[in-house]
């Protein structure tokens, strides 16, 4: 049965739901149908998507480090979406964790999927869990952490892996980002900072700043042979790193930015991951990278799957145990599977999210024609 004619509408709302959809935009595409796709001004969310050539509108912008700040952008958002969306007249929508999007496709009695990963962000799922038509969650996140922010366990679509898998089952490496970026196999480290402004991180950090403040100086006393990228989201989190690192603004080894093309490829060929953040070391792992990830709350999870499955990812809180360790691989130095493409085979026991989702709401779009 054509699915031609059959309109879609998905809200992106942060950079990892930029990466991981591109597949689905094409799967959706290939079935004949419309796509109107929005995203949130948010960390590098509209730079990958350019990246990617995805056509998109912009919609709306992320609300701070500030409580009410967060509901003003959510109120204008709301706003703002709304005409875009009564105009397209979607007949499905799908998102990632879009508060906005969710409430407007309840509120216009639009059929919705989603997807979660991140119970963790209380404030979040209690407001989408109650209202999505089905929730795709992995089965590692146990299913009483969803309940008991609202979700309805006969609306969770569960499946074997996590969300990471959905853009790094068909990855290719591609070579060229070394000459891009001028670096050699394995003699680099990136070291991302964590999300200090996320709601999950309130009264936990200060939003503009970062703990690469402390964790790069002594790794790259010992290794200044390496070349280092320090991956930031927000300005005033450059502006901090700048002024604790400003011994260092001469050093063409040490790069701080807030985006990086390209950046599994990047990874991919790294000698080590350093995160504050879950998605760069869940995909980085997956991918055999040695990754250590330094967020302050419990081991996520997705973490412990990994972990258990045999991915090269560790969890430390300890600012000096991280530094130690971070030597250590180094030290090392990459394994001889390290740059092979033998993750490929390890990805496949495990299923792609984007799968389901595609698969699901393609039946719920064939019923509507029926």
């Amino acid at each position: 049965m054509s699915l031609s004619g059959k309109k879609i509408w998905i809200d992106i709302e942060e950079p990892k739901t930029g990466i991981m959809f591109n597949s689905l935009f094409e799967m959706f595409k290939a079935e004949g149908i419309d796509l109107l796709i929005t995203a949130r001004d948010y960390d590098s969310t509209f730079q990958i998507l350019d990246d990617m050539g995805v056509k998109y509108q912009k919609v709306g912008r992320h609300g701070g480090e500030k409580l009410s700040d967060k509901l003003q952008t959510y109120i204008d958002r709301l706003q703002e979406l709304l005409p875009h969306v009564t105009k397209f007249n979607p007949d499905y929508f799908v998102t990632f964790s879009s508060v906005e999007g969710t409430r407007i496709a309840y509120g216009l009695n639009i059929p919705s999927a989603g997807y979660n990963d991140e119970p963790r962000n209380e404030p979040v799922c209690k407001l989408i869990l109650p209202l999505l038509n089905q929730v795709i969650v992995p089965y590692c996140v146990p299913v009483e952490w969803y309940i008991r922010l609202g979700a309805d366990p006969e609306k969770l679509l569960r499946y074997n892996g996590i969300d990471e898998i959905a853009w790094l089952s068909e990855y290719e490496p591609n070579l060229e980002i070394l000459e891009k970026f001028e670096v050699k196999k394995g003699k680099y480290v990136i070291m991302r900072s964590e999300p200090s402004f996320a709601s999950y991180f309130i009264d936990k950090l200060e939003p503009d700043e970062t703990l690469l403040s402390e964790i790069f100086p002594p790794t790259y006393e010992e290794f200044s042979d390496y070349k280092y990228f320090l991956l930031v989201r927000t300005e005033k989190q450059e502006q901090f790193l700048r002024a604790k690192l400003k011994n260092y603004s001469e050093d063409k080894k040490v790069v701080i930015t807030r985006y990086l093309p390209n950046l599994v490829d990047l990874c991919f060929y790294s000698a080590l991951i350093i995160s504050g953040g879950g998605t760069i070391v869940r995909e980085s792992s997956l991918l055999n990278v040695p990754c250590i990830e330094y967020f302050p709350g419990e081991t996520a999870p997705q973490e412990h799957f990994l972990i258990k499955n045999g991915f090269p990812l560790e969890h430390i809180r300890d600012i000096n145990m991280i530094i130690e360790r971070s030597k250590e691989i180094l030290q090392e130095g990459p394994l001889s599977n390290r740059f092979n493409f033998s993750f490929k085979e390890k990805i496949k026991q495990f299923e792609n999210p984007n799968k389901i989702c595609f698969n699901y709401v393609k039946e719920k779009l064939k019923l509507q024609n029926r």
